[in-house]
């Protein structure tokens, strides 16, 4: 074998070795990736089976302990549309009704299965995720409801 055919080979097998490399590693991190859906988004995208994150305001009113002290129910709103929640757990101290919140878990007959709720740490501070959506949602009930017509009578 010359020289130069050796160095070919050599250069084949790495980036064989690279391209195999490359495509466990985006494997690997496929598996992992957590995306973020508001409640509205959620209304357009088919979810599956696998975990992801929901993010908006806890609607005011929706908050209830089970009867078992351990399981809570509440709403997830982005001010257009809503996701019933069920967690089964100790909620975060800065939980409560109408601030912002980030659950992690799956969707289960339409129903959001959250194993982790993370709450914001104060009073100025939202998610950036949470954030945006809620711009979102209001840009689309903004763009969505209907024109409002004013008569002016004449004297």
């Amino acid at each position: 074998m010359t020289r130069k055919k050796r160095r070919l080979y050599m250069l084949g097998l790495a980036l064989l070795g690279l391209g195999t490399a490359t495509a466990l590693t985006l494997t690997a991190f496929e598996d992992n990736i957590v995306f973020f859906f508001s409640p509205t988004q959620l209304q357009t995208q088919d979810v599956g089976d696998r975990n992801f994150r929901l993010g908006g305001l806890v609607e005011e009113g929706s908050v209830k302990k089970l009867p078992d002290g351990v399981t809570t129910e509440f709403r997830v709103t982005d001010t257009v549309n809503t996701v019933a929640v069920t967690y089964r757990g100790q909620l975060p101290d800065l939980f409560r009704e109408g601030q912002g919140v980030v659950t992690e878990g799956r969707m289960a007959g339409g129903v959001f299965q959250a194993r982790e709720v993370l709450a914001k740490h104060d009073e100025n501070y939202m998610p950036p995720e949470v954030a945006d959506a809620l711009k979102e949602a209001e840009h689309f009930k903004a763009t969505t409801q209907p024109l409002k017509t004013e008569t002016v009578k004449k004297e």
